[in-house]
């Protein structure tokens, strides 16, 4: 009975909001606009602050105003996530009932400005394809875009899809290791530094939300192409600190 009354609740919480877009939907629009946003600050920023920017071609400053609009959500989603799973007590098991059907308003947006980014990134990929990335990176978001937009829209699932959300921690560490690597700052003590950093926030990241990928197919198909990713930080790894021996 208890089942029941809850899967009642997610349906009705569902039909909520689909009915109404002012949540969903709308956070989805402003994802779409802090995109927009963080591109071109990295743009402004970078052309102020780094004497290489200018230097680079046109598909290289792209990426680059690309990857700093990453690591914008990246940040922001990490420290969502975190603080949804571990500061409040919406998933808390000291509240009654599945942790499967709870949702509030604050994750529910923060999923909407996440699609939004997911959307804004691959229109991106798709209109500069393959110059920021290749077909695993279209098939990355597309998993991701579908996985992060059900749960919004349900309201089902935001416990687990934020446990993954929170390997977005890694992010910003790739996205400098490309852009010290096109500063020509590759062999700098910065670029050693930070390829531990990534190598080590990866490896307990992805070990912690290890049991939680298995829980849903997509997440399962993500964890594997995050693992063959890993497998390549890897490598890039051993080859730098091959280099400083």
């Amino acid at each position: 009975m208890a089942m029941t009354g809850y899967k009642y609740q997610a349906g009705l919480m569902r039909d909520y909001l689909l009915a109404d877009p002012v949540v969903p939907y709308t956070s989805v629009l402003i994802g779409i606009v802090l995109c927009k946003m963080a591109y071109d600050l990295t743009r402004l920023l970078s052309s102020f602050y780094f004497k290489c920017y200018s230097s680079l071609t046109k598909i290289q400053r792209v990426e680059w105003n690309n990857r700093g609009m990453s690591s914008a959500h990246a940040i922001f989603i990490t420290a969502i996530s975190l603080y949804l799973v571990v500061s409040t007590d919406l998933f808390s098991d000291r509240l009654k009932g599945p942790i499967t059907f709870r949702n509030s308003i604050i994750s529910t947006f923060a999923l909407g400005v996440s699609v939004g980014y997911f959307i804004a990134d691959l229109a991106m990929i798709f209109w500069l394809y393959p110059s920021l990335g290749g077909m695993e990176y279209v098939l990355h978001h597309t998993l991701a875009l579908v996985a992060i937009a059900y749960t919004m829209l349900s309201g089902e699932g935001q416990f687990y899809t934020y446990m993954i959300l929170i390997s977005e921690t890694t992010t910003p560490e790739i996205n400098l290791r490309w852009f010290l690597d096109t500063a020509g700052m590759k062999k700098s003590s910065a670029y050693l530094v930070n390829g531990i950093l990534m190598f080590v926030a990866w490896l307990v990241v992805q070990m912690h939300a290890f049991g939680y990928y298995l829980t849903f197919v997509v997440p399962a198909a993500l964890f594997v192409m995050n693992t063959m990713w890993f497998m390549k930080i890897l490598k890039g790894v051993k080859k730098t600190l091959g280099k400083w021996s």
